[in-house]
């Protein structure tokens, strides 16, 4: 059997933008992300990809990406009983977290998938 070579993935560090291509990327173009650990279980296992929506409309029950305490969090959103919200983990060993307001949100998961698998996804937003 020929196998193809595996594809090259390019691993910038913030803030290099010296590829022209990278540049032109639109910040409102959808990415995906593999999902690393298990604070999201049952629902999100490590190695699922997630498809990100930068301008997605987070609502309460959503799945968002946040960028918090100098770190990328990916957490369900939560509306507290008090109007604020919070950023819960699916699994009940992480804690939650507060959040001042809706700026810190950087994206909506709108789908997942597992790895190879194109007919087993899920998706979030219609």
């Amino acid at each position: 059997m020929n196998e193809k070579p595996p594809f090259p993935i390019p691993v910038v560090p913030a803030g290099a933008e010296s590829d022209p291509a990278l540049s032109a990327c639109s910040g409102a173009e959808s990415f995906a992300l593999m999902v690393l650990g298990d604070s999201m279980e049952p629902e999100f296992v490590e190695g699922d990809i997630i498809i990100i929506e930068p301008e997605g409309l987070a609502t309460d029950g959503s799945y968002v990406m946040v960028w918090l305490a100098d770190e990328w969090i990916f957490r369900q959103l939560a509306k507290r009983p008090d109007g604020g919200w919070k950023l819960q983990p699916l699994n009940p060993k992480y804690p939650g977290a507060d959040i001042p307001d809706l700026s810190v949100i950087k994206g909506v998961i709108i789908q997942k998938s597992k790895p190879g698998r194109r007919k087993v996804a899920k998706r979030y937003v219609e």
